[in-house]
């Protein structure tokens, strides 16, 4: 479908991908319009809803300046998939021995690994990036508990929330290993810390903004560049983080089936990030918060909730969405009121057929608190085009 809806009372006009979109995302998608510095217009994907700082499914186009709240604390979260030679006729009838075995081997949540698990020549290419940035950061290093150790020890690891990982069957039963994660404890701490350092650096001109969130730096400005070498980093971060942990994933996965292959690597792709590119006859920045860049045939990965399916899809570099499309199906209602409305019954009835957790943990991402995901890819169809469609047997969340 094209362009369902169209804003134009603010200074940027705003083109939406859905005629779905709730209150308080549009208050937000309008207070994001009224920037002097958004080039051409905002696209908004059909997974939109509302977020911290800025909408989710937004892409922010800018000319001389960048938000950090709509980068967002996950700096570089975003997904990694691989399809492997093996087939559905090689899954033993109870699948409870994979998920113990991907669980064994990535820790979840809050936890990390007891020693340092990357390879040392990730951990070598991160460090001399990492030490420039504290050496002009410091406080950077002093929102954490044994910084050194804890990113070190984080890469190859999960994080909580919407973050998970996958075993999925295509259309072909070929399995696929998917999984969705960031850039961390250590992104966490820039992201936070930036955002701070934006609305500091705007000062009494903070009060002119329609929300103290979309505070940014300007273009020349005193900590502009240090914002862009510090995202740059947790994004390679939350990259380096999901190629190992693939890595520890397939190492794992050996002894339940010696001697398989990867015959396809789909993208290790973020959702959301800020990069360098050339729209409109123009190089600007763009920011996209819940979104993938879909430019001309680059393939993506747009998964559902943990009882739905998932995508491999190609991208069709339509100009209007910035070459992006959606990043997943979009929350249909806040963690906190998943948890009022839903029971562990209903979990395990919306998670029927999967493998994985069915208790009061995961029940803010229940299936039922996001969109359809097949109405999210109906209305992104001149976006993107599908390649696979993969359903999970198996889930590992945090």
């Amino acid at each position: 479908m094209p362009i369902q809806t169209l804003m134009t009372k603010g200074k940027a006009p705003v083109k939406i991908y859905t005629d779905e979109v709730e209150p308080a995302a549009m208050q937000q998608l309008y207070n994001l319009s009224q920037l002097p510095f958004i080039h051409s217009h905002i696209a908004v994907m059909p997974d939109v809803h509302m977020g911290k700082g800025a909408t989710v499914g937004s892409v922010i186009p800018t000319k001389g300046a960048i938000i950090p709240a709509a980068v967002g604390v996950d700096i570089g979260c975003g997904m990694n998939a691989v399809r492997l030679s093996v087939n559905a006729s090689h899954l033993p009838d109870n699948l409870r021995r994979i998920r113990s075995t991907i669980e064994a081997a990535i820790p979840v949540g809050f936890n990390m690994h007891k020693s340092d698990r990357a390879r040392p020549t990730s951990i070598r290419a991160l460090a001399v990036g990492l030490d420039r940035i504290i050496g002009k950061h410091r406080k950077i290093y002093s929102m954490q508990k044994k910084p050194y150790q804890t990113w070190i020890r984080q890469l190859g690891t999960l994080g909580g929330g919407n973050h998970f990982i996958e075993l999925c069957l295509d259309e072909n039963n070929d399995i696929w290993i998917m999984l969705h994660s960031g850039s961390r404890g250590i992104g966490n701490a820039i992201g936070q810390y930036f955002i701070e350092l934006a609305r500091r650096d705007m000062g009494r001109h903070l009060m002119n903004l329609p929300d103290k969130d979309l505070a940014y730096f300007s273009e020349g400005a005193e900590h502009f560049d240090d914002y862009i070498e510090a995202v740059e980093w947790a994004q390679e971060y939350a990259m380096t983080n999901r190629r190992e942990m693939m890595r520890m994933i397939l190492d794992s996965l050996r002894k339940q089936f010696p001697g398989f292959k990867v015959t396809k690597e789909a993208i290790n792709c973020h959702h959301n990030y800020v990069s360098r590119e050339y729209h409109f006859g123009e190089h600007i920045y763009v920011t996209r918060k819940g979104a993938i860049r879909a430019g001309e045939d680059e393939l993506g990965i747009i998964p559902g909730s943990m009882g739905t399916k998932s995508f491999i899809v190609r991208g069709k570099g339509q100009p209007q969405s910035f070459c992006s499309c959606s990043h997943g199906a979009g929350r249909t209602m806040s963690r906190s009121a998943a948890k009022r409305k839903f029971t562990d019954m209903d979990v395990e009835y919306q998670t029927a057929g999967v493998e994985c957790r069915k208790d009061s943990g995961v029940i803010d991402e229940i299936p039922a608190a996001y969109k359809d995901i097949d109405t999210v890819m109906a209305h992104q169809s001149d976006l993107i085009e599908v390649v696979h469609t993969l359903k999970q047997v198996v889930c590992v969340k945090g």
